[in-house]
């Protein structure tokens, strides 16, 4: 079994405030064997001169969409499945560059495309999927034209095939027992409007009580979870008392909704970049009036949705939702962030917060004996300076993901 021993680090652990001096850390094929402030000895391992640049956890972005590559989603009606995954290929090799070496898809990705990156056959970050997002018909994992009374064929429409329609208690538990037998590791419902979807009214509530609990009821009994698409608080506050563990976005979020969900121990999974990146580059790549319109509402609420959750204590996961071509955008999330939380709550964001998240504390997010070998080398120190993990990745001399060498810039004796 392989063995790396990184030397002479800055260690960045997410929990505490400052870097640690002179660490050494130790991989042994896919995890980490040892953490320790003196030097290790290790005579068959392949060493990495840090050289007191920054070690720290590879990051984690728990709302991504690697199989939407266009801005405008009506593009993907001509587009297989076939080119979609072709698609998807750069797409993730991106974001492993930018030091994400693991990600939540909350839409589209399916059991073989994460099947592909875990073989080795594309390079990417470790892919947490939902499989088909769902939604009622109408709702915002309906996008089809009003002229479109069809569903059209998944494999030749890849709209299609990254988004269900459900209606109905029988119909969401069939949908939803359908993306757990094809391998998801979470189920999404939409329960409110969206910015991408035309039609829909931004503060609409979508899925009855019913609908959603069977979800959630279908979900947990496969040791599942549901996450839930909601902007306006009146949704968010359903959808959690119904038994929903994640809201994706939650701009439209108020004081006592944040408190319930503090008081459910729900996530929050803000997607500040995704509103900022939409209204600077969306008309250009065919986006409607309609959705730029509501993406405005959204923009003006995104950080003050921050403010109240932190003030609620609600555990807030790092998230961009970039479309397509936006999704070079994705590291300027930590930026945005930054004008209403610390640093350090924003690393801790897509660390050790997105690892409760997707169920893996103690394995993914930290630095730590047994943990998954996901690593990152960084020039500067991030506790003090966010600008590090922007410009694709060009600070980021190492990326490890599971004891593997994504990139390395280093040096190795």
């Amino acid at each position: 079994m392989s063995l790396t021993l990184f030397t002479h680090a800055k260690l960045l652990d997410p929990a505490k405030s400052d870097l640690q001096d002179g660490v050494a850390v130790l991989v042994e094929g896919g995890r980490i064997r040892e953490v320790s402030p003196r030097p290790i000895r290790a005579a068959r391992a392949t060493v990495v001169d840090v050289g007191g640049r920054t070690l720290m956890p590879g990051l984690i972005d728990c709302h991504v969409h690697v199989f939407l590559p266009e801005v405008n989603i009506r593009a993907l009606e001509a587009m297989p499945v076939t080119l979609l995954t072709a698609r998807a290929a750069p797409l993730m090799r991106a974001m492993l560059d930018r030091g994400f070496t693991t990600v939540r898809d909350t839409g589209g990705a399916d059991w073989g495309i994460r099947e592909a990156v875990e073989r080795g056959y594309l390079p990417g970050p470790r892919l947490f999927i939902a499989g088909r997002a769902i939604g009622q018909t109408s709702g915002h994992s309906d996008p089809r034209r009003r002229t479109d009374l069809g569903g059209g064929c998944p494999t030749e429409n890849a709209m299609a095939f990254t988004m269900a329609i459900a209606d109905g208690v029988t119909e969401v538990r069939r949908a939803v027992r359908e993306q757990l037998r094809q391998g998801a590791d979470h189920i999404k419902i939409m329960v409110s409007g969206g910015v991408a979807s035309p039609y829909d009214p931004l503060d609409s509530l979508q899925y009855s009580t019913d609908e959603i609990r069977a979800a959630v009821e279908e979900a947990r009994a496969f040791k599942r979870y549901v996450s839930a698409h909601a902007y306006p608080a009146h949704a968010i506050a359903r959808a959690v008392e119904c038994g929903v563990r994640v809201i994706e976005h939650g701009n439209l979020i108020d004081a006592p909704t944040a408190k319930l969900m503090a008081k459910k121990e729900a996530f929050l999974v803000p997607t500040l970049v995704a509103y900022d990146a939409i209204g600077r580059h969306a008309a250009e790549f065919g986006m409607g009036p309609e959705s730029l319109e509501k993406n405005t509402v959204v923009l003006e609420a995104g950080l003050r949705s921050l403010e109240l959750a932190k003030r609620a204590g609600v555990r807030m996961a790092f998230g961009s939702d970039l479309l397509g071509q936006l999704q070079p955008d994705q590291s300027k999330e930590f930026l945005l962030r930054g004008e209403a939380l610390s640093p350090q709550e924003i690393i801790q964001s897509a660390t050790i917060v997105g690892a409760e998240l997707l169920g893996r504390p103690g394995e993914l997010g930290v630095i730590a004996p047994g943990a998954l070998a996901d690593l990152l080398v960084v020039e500067g120190n991030p506790l003090k300076d966010l600008g590090v993990f922007q410009d694709q990745g060009a600070r980021i001399p190492v990326v490890m993901r599971g004891g593997r060498f994504h990139r390395n810039r280093l040096r190795a004796g």
